[in-house]
């Protein structure tokens, strides 16, 4: 079976993608960092105008998360399924990294931050800085390249446990920002803002 690190190649059409989402942000208007002023290693007040402003935040262990399922699904539909017979393996990570830009643009578009401010526990949200989107886009390449070092069950015991953390520390993980995205409940929706 191939490989699905990806080859000098695909690190490149990587990298062109990466910078093409920063263009279409920039062409949205998105701003370059937080408006403080500064850029953060980490920021971990989920209910403030700082939160996906800068490099990490809690919801990095989202993007890593976004990395680990890429990694699983390119080895399903490649090396199990054999759905893509003979398709170079090495290109898993461009498409992956292709799918985290296009979320971090959709995410960033008004309907989408609408969206998350009426449904989500992101009530304040206006969208990433464009540090913050390609920081993400980063995070979800550590989880791709994690995926591809470790077992299987260790993937899957890493999402559980960032997905367990998340929930006890700000109530807030990536199956609950799908679900709350995709079908609000007014229970949860309480309960994320602490009543």
């Amino acid at each position: 079976m191939k490989s699905l690190m990806p080859t000098r190649a695909a690190w490149i059409l990587s990298l062109v993608l990466w910078a093409y989402c920063a263009f279409i942000l920039f062409s949205m208007q998105r701003p370059w960092i937080c408006a403080c002023g500064t850029v953060k290693l980490w920021h971990g007040v989920v209910q403030s105008a700082e939160n996906s402003q800068h490099i990490a935040d809690w919801y990095t262990f989202s993007h890593i998360i976004h990395g680990l399922l890429f990694y699983a699904g390119a080895h399903i539909l490649w090396r199990r399924w054999n759905l893509f017979d003979g398709a170079p393996t090495r290109w898993a990570l461009p498409i992956a990294v292709a799918i985290e830009a296009s979320w971090e643009i959709l995410e960033n578009s008004p309907m989408i931050i609408e969206r998350y401010r009426a449904v989500t526990a992101s009530f304040g949200y206006s969208g990433d800085s464009i540090v913050n989107s390609l920081a993400d886009i980063g995070w979800m390449v550590l989880g791709f390249l994690l995926a591809g070092r470790i077992p299987a069950w260790a993937s899957v015991t890493l999402a559980v446990a960032f997905e367990l953390m998340t929930l006890v520390i700000i109530r807030d993980n990536l199956t609950l920002n799908v679900l709350m995205l995709v079908w609000p409940i007014d229970a949860i929706r309480v309960w994320q803002a602490g009543g």
